[in-house]
């Protein structure tokens, strides 16, 4: 105490950006710590780039190297792993057990903790880039393109899923969050272009799939880094799509309790 009534620190609230940082790094060492997380953000993928890329398990109806075709489909994956199904399960038990509702009324304000969140994930997405990027060179991948073409579809792929991801958590139980979470990712792994060609399914089916965001960013990283394209305009307007309608249903009907 300097004078009288005056404390030393002042009590107040940090600033804003400093509590985001601070809850962000917070997120990021929790979903690093936790070794279902890292399964299924880590080793999952890994192992299925490794898997796939150098044993003939099944016909992805890739021309040319099976790397080349698997590696911009398991980045997709990473970022589907992370942004979706991992923020969802985490979320939804951290609403079951009240955690949200403590920080709900802590001096961080809903926004900043949803923005904290949104930083974890893609923290946690640039190590995994780093490292399945750094196994699919080592395997012999050659990827070529557009490094912005890359970014902003990893972007949006990201706010895609994450809307989609917290939409489910805020919405449903969380066993019922674990479950669907879980369900979804399989599904999206054989039918989302990850692993084999969206070619090998019938027309009309193709058409529907190729709507989903996992198969617009897989597609759209495979056209750019196997292919060459320049911007992929359609996948890019497609995951643009699913970011505002999943975080403007997540903002609208997330519950916090």
């Amino acid at each position: 105490m300097t004078a009288t009534g005056t404390f030393l620190p002042k009590p107040g609230a940090a600033p804003l950006m400093r509590m985001i940082r601070a809850q962000a790094a917070l997120e990021t060492r929790m979903l690093l710590r936790n070794g279902e997380q890292l399964l299924l953000t880590v080793v999952i993928p890994s192992l299925l780039l490794v898997l796939f890329s150098t044993v003939d398990i099944v016909d992805t109806g890739a021309d040319g190297s099976t790397v080349d075709f698997l590696a911009p489909g398991v980045l997709a994956l990473a970022v589907l792993s992370t942004a979706f199904t991992g923020q969802a399960i985490a979320t939804g038990f951290e609403r079951r057990y009240g955690v949200l509702k403590r920080l709900a009324v802590s001096p961080l304000p809903r926004w900043g903790l949803m923005t904290a969140k949104t930083l974890a994930v893609l923290v946690t997405e640039v190590l995994q880039i780093v490292l399945l990027t750094a196994i699919a060179l080592a395997l012999g991948w050659s990827p070529h393109g557009d490094p912005l073409s890359v970014a902003l579809l990893l972007i949006l792929g990201t706010a895609a899923f994450s809307g989609l991801g917290l939409l489910m958590a805020g919405t449903l139980k969380a066993e019922a969050t674990l479950a669907a979470a879980n369900l979804v990712f399989l599904l999206l792994l054989v039918a989302g272009g990850v692993i084999v060609s969206l070619d090998k399914f019938p027309g009309a089916v193709r058409g529907a799939l190729e709507l989903l965001p996992i198969s617009a960013l897989s597609g759209g990283l495979r056209d750019v880094l196997q292919d060459g394209v320049g911007m992929p305009w359609r996948d890019l307007g497609i995951l643009a799509v699913w970011a505002v309608l999943g975080l403007g249903a997540a903002a609208r009907f997330f519950r916090w309790e």
